[in-house]
């Protein structure tokens, strides 16, 4: 990922472009946002590859159904989760 001190003024940070991805995903992100993230995309190959596995990701869970995973792992990942949300 780009370190954020590089970011010129008006530039989406990594760190922005991570917390915005959700919204850019559903496609809520207004215009503006959207294209300073696209923009961004473009230029760093790290946060590129990032959206890449996120999608890839959602695809594979989307087909998950919960009752195939191990409750033990299952607890797992919704406690990581809840660390990554709150951190």
């Amino acid at each position: 990922m780009r370190p954020d001190p590089k970011a010129g003024p008006g530039d989406l940070t990594c760190r922005e472009l991570v917390e915005l991805v959700t919204d850019y995903l559903d496609d809520i992100l207004p215009r503006q946002t959207r294209d300073r993230f696209e923009e961004h995309l473009r230029i760093c190959e790290g946060c590129a590859a990032y959206l890449d596995q996120l999608r890839i990701l959602l695809r594979a869970f989307g087909r998950l159904r919960e009752e195939w995973v191990a409750k033990p792992i299952l607890g797992s990942l919704r406690e990581a989760l809840a660390a990554w949300k709150h951190s």
